[in-house]
């Protein structure tokens, strides 16, 4: 009888390591026996492992165990295993405490409460009803994480999700080496450090040829630049977002942080929307204000190899403009020419009084048929130089071309034959505009030497008191055109200390910070007959003059009488001004003669050459030799 018993226990316990080894999860059942000990079922069966081995038969792990040894399970045979306390059971198979333990542990979930009670079942034997995904994850071995990825140090928080992505708009690709993605991150780094080099490298190229800025190519490219730029760095904001894995976040993170980043991604693209339209709006302005040499056969072709056709000089002559509401046509009350070395940027302005009386033309033009003897010499009290501009336009039969030509060109000649120079292009500026320009560049600073008071004949309006004053437009209007309690010749006086002040503190600085401004003024009041071929040119002459000496000629009593006016007089001192200041007189070497030390040096003169006298000059009601003077002498700049 014991013999039997010893056989089915043996035929027992080799099914039931079976099963263990079937379940994958061996261990004692809750009491501390054997999870499928030979507790028989009703009317004296055995356990579903016994029925699994016929009567006798020794199951493959019994043949393994050593005669008369005992197998781990034996151990806790209840015939053998010692007393274990209640709450100190071992552990399972997989070092975790018995399922019952587990179950009944506080705080554990359902789904794991669950989990342990389908290890019990399997101790026991019972068949393995989870889905085969999970029964193939449990013996899958683990992978590690790609080497590529890196895992957050700590959660990212909304703030700090924000600042990596703001951070990657001064430093793209930050985000991305902050998220694990490391060769993405330094591929953005790479190119932007490119394109800072680039940057750099245009930036230099473009100083050293200021005009290239002016082209209408370079505008253009600037602008596509500008847009794709803008483009770039939307998606840029929002792809370092989306790598920082939002979702991570709780709903409430994720709908403030997205927000915050939307409104980054609009204002990352606004300096570049800002640049777009500055550029554009240079670009309109400068093909309003400038028209091709094509549309104008009266001015010479330029050439980028030789701009100013060979000639040393250029000669500008700036107008200033008179078009009031209760006027017809312009009135050319400021009339200045600046002739400019195009070698060195040295420039020498000429003004004209509005009342110079009878100018000539020249002989072979049709002015000059018309009034071989001057501008209206039969009227003694008329004949202005500054009538002269409208009579060109509403004289269509004397003055042959294009109205709004005539006028310009007629003045040209008068200007350039009574100063024997070739006046090369003009520009017409609305003194009413011009107050709008002052405005634009933030005022002028000026030395007043006197009061002026301004507004009306009688100058209700307002006095500039004297000293240095930062004028405002209406006032530096004023200022330029006030006859209250003073004359033409004042007045003359005070314009070129307003238009050589604004030459001198409309730096490319100024010029570039408010240039939508002063764009927007220019198209509306400027006009000009010089190329836009030229204008590239032009931008580097004016970077010159900036630096260069400026010297000042007026013809103006009691000098020059602008009623009874001396044109030989008027040339001659236009062309003394023009010619290069002589070079003074070294000082006579001292050579010490031979003897010893202490002997009195001898003085040996350095040869002298002579020079040819300048012609006499007939003395005139115009009074003494005049000559030009530094305009920073002159109006104390």
């Amino acid at each position: 009888m014991r013999l039997g018993q010893d056989s089915g226990d043996l035929a027992s316990e080799g099914g039931k390591r079976r099963s263990r080894r079937r379940s994958a999860a061996p261990g004692p059942g809750p009491d501390g026996t054997d999870g499928s000990s030979d507790v028989q079922g009703p009317s004296g069966t055995r356990g579903p492992a016994d029925t699994q081995d016929p009567p006798g038969a020794r199951g493959p792990a019994d043949t393994q165990d050593p005669p008369g040894a005992r197998g781990p399970a034996d151990t806790q045979d209840p015939h053998h295993a010692e007393a274990v306390p209640e709450g100190h059971r071992p552990p399972d198979g997989r070092g975790r405490p018995a399922a019952q333990d587990r179950q009944d542990a506080p705080g554990r979930r359902p789904e794991q409460a669950e989990q342990d009670g389908q290890d019990a079942r399997h101790a026991q034997g019972a068949p393995d009803t989870r889905p085969e995904q999970t029964r193939e994850a449990e013996t899958r071995p683990s992978v590690p994480a790609p080497p590529g990825r890196m895992r957050f140090a700590k959660p990212l928080t909304p703030l700090s999700l924000v600042g990596w992505t703001a951070l990657s708009i001064i430093l793209p690709g930050s985000a991305h080496l902050r998220a694990g993605r490391r060769r993405t991150g330094f591929i953005l780094l790479g190119i932007f450090g490119a394109l800072l080099l680039t940057a750099l490298i245009g930036g230099f190229v473009l100083s050293g040829d200021a005009g290239l800025v002016a082209q209408d190519g370079t505008l253009l490219a600037g602008t596509i630049l500008a847009i794709v730029g803008a483009f770039c760095w939307f998606l840029l904001v929002l792809w370092s977002y989306v790598s920082l894995r939002p979702n991570r976040l709780s709903g409430r993170g994720q709908i403030v942080s997205g927000i915050v980043v939307g409104v980054l991604c609009v204002a990352v693209t606004a300096p570049f929307a800002l640049t777009a339209s500055t550029v554009l709006t240079v670009k309109d302005a400068a093909n309003a204000i400038f028209q091709s040499s094509t549309d104008n056969p009266a001015v010479a072709p330029v050439k980028h190899e030789d701009p100013w056709n060979g000639r040393t000089r250029v000669n500008f002559l700036l107008v200033g403009g008179d078009g009031a509401g209760n006027r017809e046509g312009v009135r050319t009350d400021s009339m200045n020419v600046a002739s400019v070395d195009t070698k060195t940027g040295n420039t020498v302005l000429f003004s004209l009084p509005r009342n110079l009386q009878h100018v000539r033309f020249p002989p072979n033009t049709p002015l000059g048929k018309q009034f071989p003897n001057g501008y209206m010499r039969e009227l003694p009290n008329g004949g202005l130089l500054n009538e002269i501009w409208q009579y060109g336009e509403e004289h269509p039969d004397i003055v042959p071309g294009k109205t709004g030509e005539r006028g310009p060109r007629a003045l040209m000649d008068a200007i350039g034959f009574t100063l024997n120079l070739k006046i090369d292009y003009y520009a017409l500026i609305n003194m009413f505009g011009f107050a709008h320009l002052v405005d634009a560049i933030g005022g002028l600073k000026i030395r007043v030497d006197n009061d002026v008071k301004w507004g009306g004949h009688y100058g209700t309006a307002g006095t500039i008191k004297a000293g240095y004053r930062t004028l405002s437009g209406e006032e530096a209007l004023w200022y330029g055109r006030s006859r209250v309690e003073s004359d033409d010749f004042s007045r003359m006086n005070r314009q070129r200390c307003v238009i050589g002040a604004f030459a001198q503190q409309a730096t490319p600085q100024v010029v570039l910070t408010n240039f939508t401004k002063i764009a927007g003024v220019a198209k509306q009041m400027a006009k000009t007959d010089i190329p836009r071929e030229l204008l590239p040119h032009l931008v580097e002459l004016g970077l010159k003059v900036k630096d260069a000496k400026i010297t000042s000629l007026q013809f103006v009593p009691p000098d020059f009488w602008p009623g009874a006016a001396d044109w030989q007089k008027i040339r001659t001192a236009t062309a003394r001004a023009l010619r290069p200041p002589a070079r003074r007189p070294q000082a006579a070497r001292v050579t010490p003669s031979p003897g010893t030390s202490g002997t009195t040096p001898t003085l040996t003169p350095k040869p002298t050459r002579t020079v040819a006298a300048l012609p006499s000059q007939t003395p005139t009601q115009n009074g003494s030799k005049a000559g030009a003077q530094a305009l920073s002498d002159l109006c104390g700049f």
